[in-house]
Protein backbone atom coordinates (compact mmCIF):
# COMPACT_ATOMS: atom_id res chain seq x y z
CA UNK A 1 0.00 0.00 0.00
CA UNK A 2 1.31 3.43 -0.95
CA UNK A 3 0.52 5.93 1.82
CA UNK A 4 2.25 9.26 1.32
CA UNK A 5 0.46 10.34 -1.90
CA UNK A 6 -2.73 10.61 0.18
CA UNK A 7 -1.17 13.13 2.55
CA UNK A 8 0.73 14.92 -0.22
CA UNK A 9 -2.55 15.36 -2.08
CA UNK A 10 -4.45 16.63 0.96
CA UNK A 11 -1.61 18.99 1.82
CA UNK A 12 -1.55 20.23 -1.78
CA UNK A 13 -5.25 21.12 -1.53
CA UNK A 14 -4.62 23.13 1.65
CA UNK A 15 -1.71 24.91 -0.07
CA UNK A 16 -4.10 25.96 -2.84
CA UNK A 17 -6.50 27.36 -0.21
CA UNK A 18 -3.68 29.36 1.39
CA UNK A 19 -2.59 30.55 -2.07
CA UNK A 20 -6.10 31.72 -2.93
CA UNK A 21 -6.21 33.64 0.36
CA UNK A 22 -3.01 35.52 -0.60
CA UNK A 23 -4.33 36.18 -4.13
CA UNK A 24 -7.58 37.54 -2.68
CA UNK A 25 -5.67 40.00 -0.52
CA UNK A 26 -3.41 40.99 -3.41
CA UNK A 27 -6.44 41.89 -5.54
CA UNK A 28 -7.47 44.41 -2.87
CA UNK A 29 -4.02 45.66 -1.87
CA UNK A 30 -0.43 45.67 -2.99
CA UNK A 31 0.48 43.27 -5.78
CA UNK A 32 3.95 42.86 -4.28
CA UNK A 33 5.02 42.83 -0.66
CA UNK A 34 2.69 43.52 2.24
CA UNK A 35 2.23 47.28 1.82
CA UNK A 36 2.71 47.71 5.57
CA UNK A 37 -0.58 45.92 6.25
CA UNK A 38 -0.17 43.59 9.25
CA UNK A 39 -3.08 41.38 8.11
CA UNK A 40 -1.55 41.03 4.66
CA UNK A 41 1.78 40.16 6.27
CA UNK A 42 0.13 37.40 8.35
CA UNK A 43 -1.55 35.91 5.28
CA UNK A 44 1.70 35.99 3.31
CA UNK A 45 3.62 34.42 6.21
CA UNK A 46 1.00 31.70 6.63
CA UNK A 47 1.46 30.74 2.99
CA UNK A 48 5.25 31.08 3.05
CA UNK A 49 5.67 29.17 6.29
CA UNK A 50 3.72 26.30 4.78
CA UNK A 51 5.94 26.36 1.69
CA UNK A 52 9.03 26.32 3.92
CA UNK A 53 8.16 23.28 6.05
CA UNK A 54 5.85 20.93 4.14
CA UNK A 55 8.19 19.96 1.27
CA UNK A 56 10.94 18.79 3.63
CA UNK A 57 8.47 16.88 5.78
CA UNK A 58 7.01 15.12 2.72
CA UNK A 59 10.48 14.23 1.44
CA UNK A 60 11.40 12.70 4.80
CA UNK A 61 8.11 10.79 4.97
CA UNK A 62 8.59 9.61 1.40
CA UNK A 63 12.03 8.25 2.29
CA UNK A 64 10.51 6.49 5.28
CA UNK A 65 7.88 4.90 3.09
CA UNK A 66 10.51 3.75 0.59
CA UNK A 67 12.41 2.23 3.52
CA UNK A 68 9.30 0.26 4.54
CA UNK A 69 8.67 1.86 7.91
CA UNK A 70 5.42 0.88 9.62
CA UNK A 71 2.26 2.00 7.84
CA UNK A 72 0.87 3.02 11.23
CA UNK A 73 3.84 5.28 11.88
CA UNK A 74 3.52 6.78 8.39
CA UNK A 75 -0.22 7.40 8.82
CA UNK A 76 0.39 8.86 12.28
CA UNK A 77 3.01 11.25 10.99
CA UNK A 78 0.95 12.09 7.90
CA UNK A 79 -2.12 12.91 9.99
CA UNK A 80 -0.01 14.90 12.46
CA UNK A 81 1.52 16.93 9.63
CA UNK A 82 -1.87 17.60 8.06
CA UNK A 83 -3.41 18.69 11.38
CA UNK A 84 -0.33 20.78 12.20
CA UNK A 85 -0.44 22.67 8.93
CA UNK A 86 -4.21 23.17 9.10
CA UNK A 87 -3.92 24.62 12.62
CA UNK A 88 -1.00 26.84 11.71
CA UNK A 89 -2.54 27.99 8.42
CA UNK A 90 -5.86 28.84 10.05
CA UNK A 91 -4.06 30.68 12.85
CA UNK A 92 -2.01 32.86 10.52
CA UNK A 93 -4.18 33.25 7.44
CA UNK A 94 -7.74 33.22 8.77
CA UNK A 95 -7.67 34.56 12.35
CA UNK A 96 -6.03 37.31 14.36
CA UNK A 97 -5.30 35.58 17.65
CA UNK A 98 -5.58 31.80 17.39
CA UNK A 99 -2.43 31.36 19.48
CA UNK A 100 -3.17 27.72 20.32
CA UNK A 101 -3.44 26.92 16.61
CA UNK A 102 -0.18 28.61 15.78
CA UNK A 103 1.73 27.09 18.71
CA UNK A 104 0.11 23.68 18.30
CA UNK A 105 0.78 23.67 14.58
CA UNK A 106 4.41 24.62 15.14
CA UNK A 107 4.97 21.99 17.82
CA UNK A 108 3.30 19.24 15.75
CA UNK A 109 5.27 20.21 12.64
CA UNK A 110 8.56 20.12 14.56
CA UNK A 111 7.56 16.79 16.09
CA UNK A 112 6.95 15.29 12.65
CA UNK A 113 10.26 16.67 11.36
CA UNK A 114 12.17 15.37 14.39
CA UNK A 115 10.67 11.87 14.30
CA UNK A 116 10.96 11.57 10.52
CA UNK A 117 14.50 12.96 10.59
CA UNK A 118 15.59 10.49 13.26
CA UNK A 119 13.97 7.61 11.36
CA UNK A 120 15.77 8.62 8.16
CA UNK A 121 19.09 8.91 9.99
CA UNK A 122 18.51 5.50 11.53
CA UNK A 123 17.72 4.02 8.14
CA UNK A 124 20.78 5.65 6.61
CA UNK A 125 23.11 4.44 9.36
CA UNK A 126 21.72 0.97 9.93
CA UNK A 127 20.76 0.35 6.30
CA UNK A 128 18.19 -2.28 7.24
CA UNK A 129 14.58 -2.45 6.17
CA UNK A 130 12.29 -1.83 9.10
CA UNK A 131 9.07 -3.86 9.09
Amino acid sequence: MIIMPLYAGLLALWFVVLSIKVIGFRRKGPSLGDGGDPVMLRVIRGHANYAEYVPLALILLGFMELSHFSKYLLHGLGIALLVARLLHGIALSFTDKFVIGRAGGTILTFGVLLIAGICCIYQGVVGLQVQ
